[in-house]
């Protein structure tokens, strides 16, 4: 990427004709996004053991990479000067548009989803808090969608000329925060699951009398003490015989 930027002479995308015509690269780069996110999806695969982990793996390799290819630019040529700059995010449908900052909150959704996806086992929801989680998250994805092609959707009557030259004036950063929250419904109601499931898994051990949690408190304490009976109570009999024996 950063050599094609350099061709073109656009390391800062917003200036003057953004995506001018570079011979066959517009089309190079659209191959390359699009082979970017079949590599990122087979490490995914790759990595999981089950569709739920798969995708927990593919959305962290996603996430990091995302991350990290402001980094490295910011290492190699000094841009982004902040994390409100605008840069073009994705070629496919249409050009996006966005401050380097809103791609980076997604991508942070996106590494902590599938760090907690693919780290814990949680079962199905019983009820019906997970489809409507996703049904929020959904919404979410379409809301920032929406807002990261809207200039383009505005000139794309114009033909493609017209999405070439767009250069977006202001960005909707209350909008954009809503569809923040909305897409991390998913990851608050896995997490509030996951809560409970530790509280089940405690309560469960703590009528079993395996749960320590005090040394001097809880249910550790009366089981050893009620050890210490029962050896002081094995004891007794040995006690009377060898004071029989003197």
């Amino acid at each position: 990427m950063y050599y094609l930027r350099s061709l073109i002479h656009r390391i800062e995308p917003y200036q003057p004709t953004p995506l001018p015509i570079a011979g066959g690269f517009g089309l190079a780069e659209a191959v390359r996004e699009l082979a970017t996110m079949v590599m990122l999806l087979t490490v995914g695969i790759l990595a999981g053991r089950n569709w739920k982990s798969r995708l927990g793996y593919a959305a962290i390799a996603f996430g990091v990479w995302d991350i990290f290819y402001y980094v490295f630019l910011k290492v190699m040529c000094g841009w982004p000067h902040s994390l409100l700059d605008w840069d073009i995010l994705f070629l496919l449908p249409l050009p996006w548009w966005g401050p380097v900052l809103a791609p980076v909150s997604i991508a942070l959704l996106m590494v902590l989803w599938g760090t907690v996806v693919s780290s814990w086992r949680i079962e199905r929801a019983r009820n019906d808090s997970e489809w409507k989680a996703w049904a929020l998250n959904f919404c979410g994805v379409i809301v920032a969608l929406y807002l990261f092609m809207a200039d383009s959707i505005r000139v794309a009557n114009g033909g493609v000329d017209a999405l070439r030259n767009v250069l977006p004036q202001s960005f909707n950063w209350p909008l954009f925060c809503v569809a923040l929250v909305l897409m991390a419904a998913s990851i608050g109601e896995l997490l509030w699951r996951l809560k409970g499931a530790v509280i089940q898994t405690k309560t469960s051990t703590l009528v079993d009398g395996d749960w320590e949690y005090g040394p001097e408190r809880g249910p550790s304490f009366v089981k050893s003490t009620m050890e210490g009976r029962r050896g002081r109570i094995e004891l007794e009999p040995v006690k009377v015989l060898s004071e029989q024996g003197k």
